[in-house]
């Protein structure tokens, strides 16, 4: 009878040390809902916020100016540009460029004057010859829109501020002599002179201007018209004088 009873209660002990270690192993398995996260429909994910960027390229090409007078009379200008701008990147697919770059550009103008020589009836002219060196400073609004692979179509808007670094103009005077003293005696320049020296124009030049191109890669090839906003003529002899300088340009530029 004592054998049974120690087997029965070996028996009960050995049990029951198998139901707290099984216990003990499925409490290990189970999550600690405490430290644990568990998905929440309601969590909104979020974003991270958008990484800002620029490209700075370098610019080349051509520009036409013209100088337009409120007689619809208009001298144009041919040249070439050159320098340096950066794009700010913008999501949605703007971005905002502005930079420096130089405008060097050369026209010629044909003033003729009837000759007070009596003995000579015939028209005289005064050759002018100009030559330009502005800095030019764009602010401009860009769209891409992407056309296949890398090639994108884009679209620009935006102001561009010219500031005036010399204005030569260069007179070949075919005059006679007595057209010339006339012309002298009422303050027409004959000669070579620097025309913002001489206060006839100013060296601020405001304009407006709307274009677009393509890009590939790191080539952006872009044309665009400029809308002269304001007044260059300062002084001049015919009575309210205006005159603006609108023209379009043709660039290449490299993104480095």
């Amino acid at each position: 009878m004592m054998r049974k009873a120690y087997i029965l209660i070996l028996c009960g002990l050995l049990m029951t040390a198998a139901t707290i270690s099984a216990q003990e192993t499925l409490r290990s398995k189970q999550p600690d809902l405490q430290t644990t996260e568990f998905f929440d429909p309601t969590k909104e994910k979020e974003k991270a916020p958008y990484q800002f960027s620029t490209d700075w390229r370098v610019e080349a090409g051509y520009v036409q100016w013209e100088e337009r007078t409120l007689d619809t009379t208009s001298v144009y200008q041919h040249g070439l540009r050159a320098g340096a701008t950066v794009d700010l990147n913008l999501p949605y697919n703007f971005s905002i460029q502005t930079g420096a770059l130089a405008t060097l550009t050369y026209g010629l103008n044909d003033q003729h004057w009837r000759s007070l020589d009596a003995e000579n009836a015939q028209v005289e002219m005064l050759n002018h010859n100009i030559v330009q060196l502005q800095l030019t400073i764009p602010v401009r609004a860009y769209y891409k829109i992407t056309l296949w692979k890398e090639l994108r179509l884009f679209f620009f808007a935006g102001p561009q501020l010219q500031l005036g670094l010399t204005n030569y103009d260069i007179i070949d005077n075919q005059t006679s002599s007595l057209t010339t003293e006339w012309l002298e005696q009422n303050n027409i320049p004959t000669t070579k002179y620097e025309r913002y020296m001489a206060k006839e124009v100013y060296r601020t030049n405001i304009q407006f201007g709307l274009g677009g191109g393509l890009e590939w890669d790191r080539y952006r090839l872009q044309a665009g018209y400029d809308f002269g906003l304001n007044n260059l003529q300062r002084t001049s002899i015919v009575p309210n004088q205006k005159l603006q300088e609108w023209g379009w340009m043709l660039t290449f530029a490299y993104k480095l």
